[in-house]
């Protein structure tokens, strides 16, 4: 289900989606509830975020409550799996209120009746009938019989790819900076909920989509820019005019082929067949189909979200070029139009397993100039398989007079 977080601070730029996660909203990461005694009810996996349920008594009354997860690809990657989550068990949970609904919250900490317990950011592996936290890759990843290249040559980037994940060092997520998973080191210390909070907020300020790309927010001097192009006078006024509304992420829509290919740390999978490389995304499983033999396009080209791309390999450099797309959002409020021209490039390293990918974006109703890549972060090997995770379109639904009303 899709929550009410601020505009801005919902997207990155496609230059730095390792940093990515999503922003705190109407949470209130200054303060900290306690639900002791918690009835479990059911979980949720869902992209863009994850949601546990449970029950708690007060007075006599039965008080229905959610806690919001992280996305469902980010959960399974770190060893989160609905099986923990049993409806009925009890638990005590930890979380940041949510200050526009009662019902709501950003979960911290939850710990189960034998005593195990997981913070939000946490990588556990199972031990016996409870987890134990690592700190580090929770699923180990073999590259040791990959095979470098397929039997006819080209490198081998058939496959489920995800960009290394990014965690908070509190592994709470109130505190802190993101950091790479295999930079986070020890754990810890427990601090108390206001001085972690204060750490909190960083990563969220200065996440503006425009801003974040290389280029100038609303209001600011100097040109505004789009990862290095600048914005045409149409991009400016329908940049101004965006809410939230026309974010595509609360109708459960890819936002671009750019964009969601690494942000907030997804599965994608890519299958090489003889005429053509499928991609899925595991972000909104956006599915393209690039035709790896084709000469021409066609003339009526229907145009969609993945638009039509023709491949052709440069030496080891997988070359997609993409056009035939639905007018829709780069990223933040930088919208595009059915003349967005898009080239990408993938390179492998057979010594890492790391597959780069840079591109190019052309736009002449949006883009004065070329849009490119800058430090697009590689993905690599999979920890988790692919999924078509369900997404779950949420406008602002106030959760504590929706459970009201269902009484």
């Amino acid at each position: 289900m899709i929550r009410r977080p601020t505009f801005a601070a919902l997207f990155l730029a496609a230059a730095t989606p390792a940093f990515a996660h999503h922003g705190f909203g109407t949470f209130d990461m200054q303060k900290t509830v306690s639900y002791t005694k918690a009835k479990l009810t059911r979980v949720e996996f869902l992209n863009p975020h994850g949601w546990l349920y449970f029950e708690t008594t007060e007075n006599g009354k039965v008080m229905k409550h959610r806690c919001e997860l992280r996305s469902a690809h980010v959960l399974r990657r770190s060893g989160w799996s609905p099986e923990l989550f049993k409806s009925g068990e009890i638990v005590d949970i930890t979380a940041s209120p949510d200050r526009a609904d009662v019902a709501s919250c950003y979960l911290q900490t939850i710990v189960f009746a034998n005593g195990s317990r997981m913070d939000r950011y946490g990588q556990y592996v199972k031990a016996g009938g409870s987890v134990k936290e690592v700190r580090g890759q929770a699923n180990a990843v073999n590259t040791l019989n990959r095979p470098a290249r397929r039997p006819s040559g080209e490198p081998n980037i058939s496959g489920d790819w995800a960009p290394e994940q990014v965690v908070m060092r509190d592994p709470r997520g109130v505190g802190g900076s993101l950091q790479r998973l295999s930079t986070i080191g020890e754990r810890p210390d427990d601090a108390p909920a206001q001085a972690r909070a204060g750490g909190a907020a960083a990563p969220a300020a200065g996440r503006g989509g425009a801003a974040a790309g290389g280029g100038r927010g609303r209001g600011a001097a100097g040109p505004r820019m789009f990862n290095g192009a600048e914005l045409t006078e149409r991009a400016i006024k329908e940049a101004d005019a965006m809410t939230q509304a026309d974010n595509p992420r609360f109708k459960c829509q890819t936002t671009s082929i750019i964009f969601d290919w690494t942000f907030d740390g997804p599965v994608n999978r890519i299958t090489q067949n003889r005429d053509t490389i499928v991609i899925e995304y595991g972000q909104m499983n956006l599915k393209r189909t690039v035709y790896m033999n084709m000469k021409q396009r066609p003339a009526n080209i229907k145009p969609t979200r993945a638009g039509h791309s023709i491949g052709r390999w440069d030496g080891d450099t997988l070359v997609v070029d993409t056009v035939g797309f639905l007018p829709g959002v780069l990223n933040g409020n930088t919208r595009h139009g059915d003349k967005l021209h898009v080239v990408e490039r993938f390179t492998l390293d057979p010594k890492t397993w790391q597959l780069s990918r840079t591109w190019e974006a052309e736009d002449p109703d949006y883009l004065k100039s070329k849009a490119s890549s800058t430090t697009e972060v590689p993905v690599m090997p999979a920890d988790a398989p692919y999924a078509k995770d369900e997404c779950k379109e949420q406008k602002d639904v106030d959760y504590s007079k929706e459970q009201a009303q269902r009484r």
